[in-house]
């Protein structure tokens, strides 16, 4: 069916034309009743955040995220965008996208007036109608609110008329959503001017009262310490959202690795075919989850999933090169090249103790150490490797490196008595590169309970007794 180009057919459409509100709500419950998610890609929210967004969808609620960084609040926040409709009919020539039903600016309700029926229409997208800010101490009312335009003044129209005001990005994105991140970083005197604007619907600006009745939901995320009372929160500005709805970090390893294999980038562009064992996802998770319990990092700045995310990356890049080196068919990761987290990790993590000289690197060795500890217990017993503890015990030795070919693995599993069978446990196909990895994870697991010793000698480390 062709859009309509007037008021008066779009009346004889029978297009209905619905506040914001009414809107997401008539979307959010087509997808419950066809059990739909509304946020696809959003894991781990699905009994503690996702409800929290329904309800607060359903009632009609502007929202407010509080929590750390990495939680995927902007995320959340863009994806409320898919309960719009995807097109909807505005004023031709509104700069505020005013409803052709009820207008609300100056010039569309004279236009309206005038015209009638024949009042001219033009449709927009979902994507048009969404506005976002990144709140800095800069921001000022003319950027969210409006300004007077002093060329408007200059053609003749006075300073109270509503026509002379330029405005800001609120009023530019009516009948849609809007989100500020990092909202207590606005000044108090911004903090004010939006709450006007999102309960008693008024303007004002440079001392002139414009009554402004827009549809819009407002959406705006903050760190959980700096929006309390003692924060850079003013209290009505708090009491104007309606909901505030608490993010938090996967509570479950799953989650992390899925969330992980999701983000990451360039897995399906390599130059040659990826495959990471689930031991070394589980090494990438677990040392994420060892940084947000650890007393030497600062919790209340976070330790974001693009922790885990980037680490990913990293290891597999670091794999890529071997594989390009060594002229092999197959990327696969090993425990030599989580080295490689060292940068990928340092940059994202506060030490709690300034204070104190403590390095990052050193903080990151023994993150990745206590992750590797943890998922060796998972899937081993020491007693499950005493054949392969007593053939070191009886003085042999084995060389692994992150430039070593995986063939040269082969050989020294062959020879050490209970390898082969430790790495069968651990699901590895009979892969030399797969079989590569599982080795040197059983050689560092058997080290790190002090089983083994380790020298490193420029890239290369022994194992021995």
């Amino acid at each position: 069916m062709s859009e309509a180009k007037t008021l008066g057919e779009l009346k004889k459409s029978g297009v209905a034309v619905l506040s914001v509100r009414d809107e997401m709500r008539k979307n959010l419950v087509r997808h419950l009743e066809s059990g739909v998610p509304i946020l696809p890609g959003i894991v781990g929210y699905e009994d503690t955040v996702i409800p929290e967004i329904e309800n607060a969808i359903l009632s009609g609620h502007h929202m407010v995220f509080l929590g750390e960084r990495g939680q995927g609040k902007s995320r959340i926040i863009r994806g409320l965008l898919s309960l719009l409709d995807e097109r909807i009919p505005i004023v031709d020539g509104c700069e505020i996208n005013d409803s052709p039903v009820a207008p609300i600016c100056s010039g569309c309700r004279k236009k309206a007036a005038e015209l009638g029926d024949a009042l001219p229409i033009r449709w927009v997208d979902r994507d048009q109608r969404y506005g976002e800010k990144l709140a800095t101490p800069d921001v000022s009312i003319a950027d969210l609110v409006g300004e007077i335009d002093p060329i408007k003044v200059a053609e003749g129209r006075y300073l109270a008329d509503e026509e002379t005001i330029h405005y800001g990005l609120v009023p530019r994105t009516n009948r849609g959503i809007f989100a500020i991140n990092e909202l207590p970083d606005l000044t108090e005197k911004v903090q004010v001017g939006l709450f006007n604007l999102m309960e008693e619907k008024d303007v004002q600006i440079k001392g002139y009262k414009i009554r402004l009745p827009l549809d819009v939901i407002i959406v705006a995320s903050a760190n959980p310490e700096d929006y309390t009372s003692r924060g850079r929160i003013i209290t009505p500005l708090k009491d104007r959202f309606d909901v505030q709805i608490r993010t938090h970090y996967p509570k479950k390893l799953e989650d992390e690795i899925s969330i992980m294999e999701q983000e990451a980038l360039w897995t399906d562009q390599r130059s040659h075919k990826v495959e990471v064992p689930r031991f070394m996802k589980e090494i990438l998770g677990n040392l994420t989850f060892e940084a947000r319990k650890s007393n030497e990092i600062n919790q209340s700045s976070g330790v974001s999933v693009r922790v885990t995310i980037n680490n990913y990356e990293s290891l597999i890049s670091n794999a890529e090169k071997r594989a390009l080196r060594c002229k092999e068919t197959d990327i696969v990761p090993r425990v030599s090249d989580l080295h490689a987290l060292m940068a990928s990790t340092a940059g994202k993590i506060e030490i709690e103790y300034v204070g104190e000289e403590k390095k990052e690197g050193e903080l990151v060795e023994k993150l990745i150490n206590r992750s590797i500890v943890k998922v060796f217990d998972q899937h081993f017993s020491l007693n499950s490797l005493q054949k392969v503890i007593e053939y070191f015990n009886s003085g042999w030795g084995v060389e692994v490196s992150d430039n070593m070919a995986s063939p040269d693995y082969l050989e020294g599993i062959k020879e050490i008595p209970g390898l082969k069978e430790a790495i069968k446990t651990l699901g590895i196909q009979e892969s030399p590169a797969l079989m590569a990895s599982a080795t040197e994870f059983v050689l560092e697991g058997l080290h790190l309970h002090q089983k083994l010793n380790k020298e490193m000698e420029g890239g290369r480390v022994t194992y021995g007794k």
